[in-house]
């Protein structure tokens, strides 16, 4: 067992199949990879376990397609779908750690709780920003990232009328994970960009 199986209980090739066992919109899908990309190139950035980052990224939103029409259950599902799968309880709460807090949630397990990890923090900004570059890429006259520049997406971060749903402070949780919002956004586009193929933009 490598040291990715110990602390997850499952590895990455493991992750996939879960991800496609779960999650059949390809919109979510997409979110998911995203995420990855952006969770493994912090992880490369802070020196820590580029797997382990990677998989909490692809996983996180692994209920979303049971859950998006009773959103209060989201990461609720979550809990019962990874410990059917032999996820450790660390990657469990990690996962779950995203929903904390959320206007929106109607469960215990998710209403007055903190993220207080450095991969918590990670996870909840780096998830969340994918939205606004996607975002940003779609307005674009070819819809493409190549056409996204940092400059414009610090611009649109601060246009609080554009992409409304992408919730500005939880962007703001890089800084806690420990890098400075100019640079988790420069990272997170550049993470984009590397797999702009794959997501056809």
């Amino acid at each position: 067992m490598n040291k990715t199986s110990e602390q997850l209980g499952i590895d990455y090739s493991r992750a996939q199949t879960i991800l496609d066992k779960y999650v059949k919109d390809p919109i979510v899908k997409m979110h998911c990879i995203e995420s990855e990309a952006i969770m493994r190139d912090l992880a490369k950035n802070f020196g820590e376990n580029e797997e382990v980052w990677g998989i909490v990224g692809l996983l996180h939103d692994i209920d979303w397609d049971l859950t998006k029409n009773d959103t209060g259950q989201h990461c609720v599902k979550a809990k019962e779908i990874l410990k059917s799968e032999g996820a450790t309880d660390f990657l469990i709460e990690t996962i779950v750690s995203h929903g904390w807090g959320w206007k929106g949630a109607t469960s215990s397990d998710l209403i007055g709780k903190q993220r207080t990890t450095k991969l918590q923090h990670a996870l909840v900004s780096s998830e969340t920003l994918t939205g606004l570059i996607v975002a940003s890429a779609l307005v674009q006259p070819d819809k493409k990232l190549s056409s996204v520049s940092q400059y414009s997406l610090m611009k649109k971060f601060k246009d609080k009328g554009f992409a409304t749903r992408c919730d500005r402070e939880l962007i703001r949780e890089c800084e806690k994970a420990g890098i400075e919002l100019e640079e988790f956004i420069e990272l997170g586009l550049k993470s984009l960009k590397c797999i702009s193929e794959k997501l056809g933009l």
